[in-house]
């Protein structure tokens, strides 16, 4: 047969396939994405309406079911985040077990529903990692290609999460691919596709119900401070979670490791509720005030959003499951809005509040996975309009990431192998 013919055979293929794969994906997401809200929202309402000392112990009742899941049904196995698929792309013969769909589809939901401050996104994406690598695994047409399926399953995952299909692809392409070929393209352009339909006809409403307001090119230096601003914010996240995962690893009884973070994380959730689980349900509580003229505290936005970053870490080194994506988006956007209000308050600007929560929200997430076209495509997509701020969200995406890679060379998903591979030549 000719050899135009054979390639041409395998690209058709490895669509089919893909296709398939991220129609899988998208229901996984769907339902992982939508029973967390639900749950994470109705959990809210009956402790506020119950007794808010439940604060104390929610995130102790997850975690440990978490622990004990593992003990009991995952055989002690860990989940270890990003590094597990990068593990995998790195060594042909390494592969991700079928047991990571279960385990980080349960584990992100419990870490969530009951106050664990981070979101379900990592668990999702390495949830749909493991299906394109199963399929993989399976000996199916489409066998050589081992990255490009599980970058189809990534794509569609965080598609059906930010209903943005681009912003899926290009987290696919720029965090997990690392890099760019003919049959990557297809196979995430397939799944792309497939998520983008879905979407629209199943998850079409935007994160945020308002619009964006005009933007002007005075605020840029105002743009690129922030910006900054957030590559400290980013790295001190980053930071965070690496020594706050080490100093837990070195506790010998698991009783103590898991309450001990999830009782200071439960005490963070009791002084400020907005903390607790992913914190979206806050966030869009603080935009709406912010967008109908209620009045925000600029120094309790701040500290909100340093303790986001350490509620999360702990929460991780404690055992829930998780990563940066959901505490950068939010800790960035309270910067942002914090920023925006403290410049309109003591030095007399006139910036707008909504544009700065989402500028800061691309730049601390851009800082935090290195990833800026996919914080770009992302935070725009989450505003129904949000292309119109595309120009500076572009400009503290980038400012944003190489301010930090500047100073700490590795974001939170690389940087536990730096320390490793210290270790091992110290």
């Amino acid at each position: 047969m000719d050899r135009n013919k054979i390639i041409k055979q395998h690209y058709w293929k490895l669509a089919i396939v893909s296709m398939g794969i991220a129609l899988v994906c998208c229901l996984l997401a769907y339902t992982l994405k939508h029973a967390t809200e639900w749950l994470e929202i109705t959990a809210l309402e009956w402790i506020f309406n119950t007794n808010i000392w439940l604060f104390l112990l929610f995130p102790s009742i997850g975690i440990t079911a978490i622990y004990f899941l593992r003990k009991w049904l995952f055989h002690n196995r860990k989940n270890k985040g990003l590094t597990e698929i990068f593990k995998t792309l790195d060594d042909r013969k390494d592969h991700l077990p079928l047991f990571k769909i279960p385990s980080h589809y349960i584990n992100g939901f419990l870490t969530v529903v009951f106050g664990g401050s981070t979101g379900v996104e990592v668990s999702t994406v390495v949830a749909t990692a493991s299906i394109g690598n199963a399929v993989y695994e399976k000996e199916f047409a489409a066998k050589m290609y081992k990255r490009e399926l599980i970058c189809a399953g990534v794509t569609a995952g965080v598609a059906v999460l930010f209903g943005s299909p681009f912003a899926g692809w290009l987290f696919a392409m720029e965090v997990i691919a690392r890099k760019v070929s003919k049959t990557l393209v297809l196979a995430c352009t397939t799944a792309a596709v497939v998520a983008g339909t879905f979407v629209y006809f199943f998850d079409n409403r935007p994160f945020f119900t308002y619009v964006i307001q005009d933007w002007y090119t005075a605020a840029l230096p105002f743009f690129i401070v922030l910006s900054v601003l957030c590559g400290l914010l980013s790295i001190y996240f980053t930071l965070l979670v690496t020594r706050i995962k080490t100093f837990f690893s070195r506790i010998n009884n698991n009783f103590i490791r898991v309450n001990l973070g999830a009782l200071i994380v439960g005490s963070l959730i009791f002084c400020f509720p907005l903390l607790y689980g992913d914190s979206y349900h806050g966030l869009k509580e603080l935009i709406h005030t912010a967008m109908t003229g209620g009045e925000l505290s600029f120094g309790i936005l701040l500290v909100i959003a340093l303790l986001k970053p350490l509620a999360a870490s702990l929460t991780l080194g404690a055992g829930g499951d998780g990563g940066v994506f959901a505490p950068s988006i939010v800790a960035g956007a309270l910067l942002g809005l914090g920023f925006a209000i403290g410049c309109n308050t003591y030095f007399g600007t006139d910036l707008v509040l909504f544009n700065f929560a989402l500028a800061g929200a691309a730049a601390t997430l851009s800082a935090s996975i290195y990833a800026p076209f996919t914080a770009l495509f992302l935070v725009c997509g989450l505003v129904s309009n949000g292309f119109e701020l595309f120009i500076p969200i572009l400009i503290v995406s980038f400012v944003a990431k190489y301010a930090a890679q500047k100073i700490l060379p590795y974001n939170a998903y690389t940087y536990d192998q730096f320390l490793a591979k210290r270790r091992v030549v110290g």
